[in-house]
């Protein structure tokens, strides 16, 4: 019997569509449409991202009591960008080298959740430093990015917005020692130390004094600087936010193998952006509905169950259940085994 609704059309259901239809008007977003407006493309998107299987910042609410990195009272974000490739001749639009073409996802992902706060897709030439020039900066919050973006201007407008960066110092940076903190070498901190920058241009850009700390892995053996603007954290707290900036690494690592933004279904500019957009956006939904329903499962268990179940009729807190595949029982076999004695 046909009753019931479909776990696709349940997932739907958590879409805030009364936002969605402001944000359409606000743009005009399906005017001179004919037949498939933004809402019916968004479903068909997403739809296309749950049953390829290779499978926002409003839903922090949904994440503010989950643990934040070494339980700081504080906003932690991890700052990068990813490049996905494409082929030169089908999207000419998007420059990359001189014989192939690509774009840049530039993701600020909150590491409580590892949810998505600020995506931005440029071609693969913009360098990522360009990318604080939009970034909004939330005062209090701490930024964490490799050394890639590191340009002191950029750096000092974050510290006098009220945020806190912590980074790499480039390699044959200019600065001079003003004060060293003690330390205990046996945890793998070096120094302590505030610095000032000596080349003239840099000291004009930053002349405030920065906190320098110099750590060695115990695990890889490596000696890595650190940058911050941060001066009340412990050394060793400074190196441990470093190392959560891998979150989102793992983040693109994610959704390259489980959402559709490899193989594009258009090859115009706005096809590409729609569809990665689309892609972002099913990750967030499927956050949502696990939070919501507070579900066990992965993430990626959640759109596995999906990706092969949009159609079954029956409650979604049922089927996207973490130990479901375990509860079928299979049925006794009745063939003999062949090499039972």
């Amino acid at each position: 019997m046909n009753v019931g609704k479909t776990l696709f059309a349940q997932v739907m259901e958590f879409v805030p569509w009364k936002t969605f239809s402001r944000i359409i008007e606000r743009h005009d977003g399906d005017a001179g449409v004919r037949t498939l407006g933004c809402a019916d493309l968004f479903r068909v998107m997403a739809f296309s991202q749950l049953t390829w299987r290779e499978s926002l910042r409003d839903i922090r609410a949904l994440y503010a009591q989950e643990p934040t990195v070494l339980d700081l009272d504080a906003s932690v974000y991890a700052l990068d960008a990813t490049t996905i490739d494409l082929c030169l001749s089908l999207f000419d639009w998007a420059p990359f080298r001189s014989t192939k073409a690509a774009i840049k996802l530039h993701t600020l992902l909150d590491l409580r959740g590892a949810i998505p706060a600020f995506i931005h897709i440029s071609d693969g030439k913009l360098h990522d430093v360009n990318v604080l020039d939009i970034l909004p900066v939330e005062a209090g919050a701490f930024y964490v990015m490799d050394r890639g973006y590191v340009d002191f201007a950029r750096l000092y407008a974050m510290h006098q917005a009220g945020a806190f960066f912590v980074t790499r110092a480039k390699a044959g940076m200019d600065a001079r020692r003003v004060y060293s903190d003690p330390v205990d070498r046996s945890t793998g901190i070096i120094c302590d130390q505030r610095v000032i920058l000596n080349g003239h241009y840099s000291a004009k850009k930053y002349p405030e004094h920065l906190r320098r700390i110099r750590f060695k892995d115990p695990e890889s053996g490596k000696t890595l600087v650190f940058l911050t603007n941060n001066t009340t954290l412990p050394a060793l707290s400074i190196a441990a936010l470093y190392k959560s900036r891998w979150q989102v690494e793992l983040f693109f690592k994610w959704i390259k193998q489980h959402l559709r933004i490899k193989r594009f279904l258009g090859t115009s500019e706005n096809a590409v952006k729609t569809q990665i957009w689309c892609a972002v956006s099913t990750y967030v939904l499927i956050a949502i509905v696990k939070k919501e329903l507070h579900l066990d499962a992965s993430l990626y268990t959640c759109l596995q169950i999906l990706s092969v179940s949009v159609f079954e009729k029956t409650q979604i807190s049922c089927a996207l259940q973490a130990d479901r595949s375990q509860s079928i029982e299979l049925p006794a076999a009745n063939q003999l085994n062949l090499f039972n004695f």
